[in-house]
């Protein structure tokens, strides 16, 4: 099993984004092809460098209804949505008990898409493992945080079952501060100012595109949809799940201004202003393709 560290990650990731641009019937508009489903509001960590190592960040015991996420699913696949479906967010997808039946919903609904799950590994053992893969997760990321011993155990855990390389991904966590922790280290939409590893919201905002509202549709558990996975804050909600539709929040007036200020370089607008995201490693080609939708 090879080690994938962020670099790879992205680039996975990058390629899979990429291979899957496909566009709503009839019109020159892109769908996403990330959906990414924070399924609850609570985790069972607090890392110095998530917003809830803030005390003043929330810890919501509350999860998605089980009629809202099969809404979702079927929604998408009126659209024969092939991309990528993923359990992560703001939250321990594993929290969920009703994460292995809302996975076994999802790839009924969606037969050709790739189904992911992040978590810290926490409450993971064989038998939860093997569950989720028999409910039709395609694989599973695992953050390890407390060091070498728990990266073994995971990639041991893994082969246990005799998992593809492709089935699951390693990533170490427990690296210091002085390497970012491991991953692509940013201020979280702001949001970290008054976490453990404090980052500053940023004074002034970055001239340069991201390209994530582009490709990205991200739900929150409650059902709003927002700018992207570094909206902590939550800031600047599309619209949601509950009363609109997908199609009515993917092709807003307000996401498709966003994405159009975004892609042009402008950030001067919250929460965007304050982020220090880089925006562009991923979804250029869905930017690009948005790109020719636009009016001038």
């Amino acid at each position: 099993m090879e080690l994938y560290f962020e670099s790879s990650r992205i680039q996975r990731q990058s390629e899979i984004i990429r291979h899957t641009l496909r566009y709503i019937k009839n019109t020159n508009m892109p769908l996403p092809s990330l959906v990414e489903i924070s399924d609850s509001g609570t985790c069972n960590r607090v890392c110095g460098f998530c917003p809830r190592s803030d005390l003043n960040y929330k810890n919501i015991k509350k999860f998605i209804s089980e009629d809202l996420h099969q809404s979702i699913c079927r929604q998408l696949s009126k659209y024969e949505y092939c991309g990528m479906l993923k359990y992560s967010g703001f939250s321990e997808p594993l929290l969920n008990k009703q994460i292995y039946h809302n996975i076994s919903v999802a790839r009924s609904y969606l037969p050709n898409c790739i189904i992911e799950l992040n978590t810290n590994g926490d409450v993971l053992n064989k038998k939860r493992l093997q569950k989720l893969f028999d409910s039709g997760l395609s694989t599973i990321l695992i953050s390890v945080y407390d060091g070498k011993e728990d990266e073994e155990k995971f990639i041991k855990l893994c082969n246990s079952l005799g998992l593809k390389e492709e089935q699951f991904l390693i990533r170490n966590r427990y690296l210091p501060s002085e390497q970012n922790f491991g991953l692509n280290l940013s201020n979280r939409g702001g949001m970290l100012k008054d976490a453990m590893h404090s980052i500053k919201p940023l004074e002034k905002s970055l001239s340069r595109p991201c390209y994530y509202p582009s490709y990205n549709f991200f739900v929150d558990y409650n059902g709003d949809v927002l700018m992207c996975c570094h909206e902590w804050g939550k800031k600047n909600i599309l619209g949601n799940l509950n009363n609109q539709s997908f199609y009515d929040i993917w092709t807003s007036q307000l996401a498709k201004l966003s994405r159009k200020s975004l892609v042009k370089g402008n950030r001067n607008f919250s929460p965007c202003d304050v982020c220090d995201v880089d925006g562009m490693r991923i979804g250029k080609t869905h930017a690009e393709a948005w790109k020719k939708t636009y009016k001038e």
